[in-house]
């Protein structure tokens, strides 16, 4: 690993990218996305066919609970195996990517792959590490995750990290250099994802990188950024998708260190995690809601229970006065409407929601809740179901993470999406996490 790294806690990696092969078959959304729209995954399926994929490598979170997920588990294991043993992957050791992913529309979102010490990130509320949860993680979505990761020889990411850099000072100079820095990869995403280039920085422009991140993490330019006192732990990087996936690859690495030990502990290949590192402050990333559905429920019980929860609540009307209030949108088979909660506890308005939702569900336990991208598949879902609801909700705002995060702990879970579902991450690299 290059010295220019050993104080941060994102650094290079030795990256596996695949070979012979048709990358637009090859690469795939994130595996938390379309979890309520299996024909997607159908489409996939029936587009990759037989060719080598990393579609064979992960396990779509529609499957997690799945009758036969043992078995694909173990399947998905070979599968990692025999295209190791096949040399399908070409190995880049320590090396950072740049990355350009062009969304629909032409619009070009930057990134650098590489991984970060799962020592430096903590997933609990309040934690003081340089790299911090942003929603608060739900402790019994975590073994479904580890049980795909712990035996797995390989990882493959779809975590996205956010760092808090409205100068650009990071990322973006990298554009100014591809023309002479290796490109690795280029070509169109399946299924409306757009398209991908990534380079791969040579030593001056990875010593420049890691000169800017030790510049946002010094105490004092973190407490000027943000007005703090002087005694808040720096926070530098953010997780903007994938919580739950880099909880479960901190709780691997925390099992292998009970069999470890310390002294071997830097060298745990499952110490680290691959990721993408991106600016907030990339013009192009936006920040879309993500809606609640919920399914199993008598809509009107619902809404009545609702009501109940917040009887201070004003429905139906637009102008509710003065003061600070949350506003939500619901629609369901037999109609839409709005309520208004005024002074609410909870800072954002996902909070506010979420606190009725996880009680009413811990008494309906027929009931589900499912987090969707795009207001039209939400209201769709509600209206093609007579036993669901469809809340919706409105965006945060940018400049509301790092600090909400520093002083809350963690939003509420499924608080906001990094873009549509069609944006996410699609896998590509890989990195060896087992001898």
């Amino acid at each position: 690993m290059t010295t220019h790294f050993e104080s941060l806690p994102f650094r290079p990696a030795d990256i596996l990218l695949p070979r012979d092969c048709d990358l637009s078959l090859w690469s795939v959304v994130a595996c938390d996305q379309y979890t309520s729209q299996p024909e997607y995954w159908q489409r996939v399926e029936e587009r990759v066919g037989r060719a080598p994929s990393s579609l064979r490598l992960i396990l779509p979170e529609s499957c997690l609970e799945g009758p036969d997920v043992e078995t694909d588990i173990m399947e998905i294991n070979n599968t990692m195996t025999r295209y190791l043993r096949e040399q399908r992957f070409t190995l880049y050791p320590d090396t950072l990517i740049y990355v350009e992913r062009t969304l629909e529309g032409g619009k070009i979102r930057r990134g650098l792959v590489g991984m970060v010490d799962l020592e430096q990130y903590d997933y609990e509320p309040g934690g003081g590490t340089l790299i911090r949860a942003t929603e608060g993680v739900v402790l019994s979505r975590i073994p479904p995750r580890v049980a795909v990761r712990k035996n797995a020889p390989i990882e493959l990411p779809h975590a996205m990290l956010l760092t808090d850099d409205p100068e650009q000072t990071v990322i973006e100079p990298v554009s100014k250099r591809v023309g002479e820095l290796e490109k690795l990869y280029d070509f169109d995403l399946m299924e409306g994802g757009g398209h991908l280039r990534g380079w791969r920085l040579d030593d001056q422009e990875m010593a420049r990188v890691a000169q800017a991140m030790k510049a946002l993490a010094r105490p004092d330019h973190f407490h000027s950024r943000y007005g703090l006192k002087g005694e808040e732990p720096v926070l530098l990087f953010a997780v903007g998708d994938g919580n739950h996936s880099l909880a479960a690859a901190k709780e691997c690495y925390e099992r292998a260190k009970r069999i470890t030990e310390p002294e071997q502990w830097p060298n745990l290949p499952s110490r680290f995690a691959l990721c993408e590192l991106v600016n907030l402050y990339d013009p192009v990333l936006v920040f879309q809601p993500i809606y609640r559905v919920v399914f199993g429920v008598d809509p009107k019980q619902l809404l009545a229970g609702l009501a109940q929860y917040y009887p201070q609540a004003v429905w139906g009307k637009e102008d509710c006065g003065s003061g600070r209030r949350h506003r939500i949108r619901y629609v369901y088979d037999g109609g839409e409407g709005t309520v208004t909660v005024p002074n609410p506890k909870a800072h954002l308005t996902a909070g506010t929601l979420q606190n009725f939702l996880d009680e009413f569900l811990a008494h309906h336990l027929d009931s589900r809740i499912d987090y969707v991208h795009g207001e039209g598949v939400a209201s769709h879902l509600a209206r093609s179901h007579p036993d669901a609801v469809a809340f919706l909700l409105p965006a945060l705002k940018k400049e509301e993470l790092f600090p909400t995060v520093i002083h809350d702990g963690v939003l509420p879970r499924k608080t906001f999406s990094v873009g549509r579902a069609q944006d996410k991450r699609f896998y590509l690299e890989a990195r060896r996490i087992r001898s």
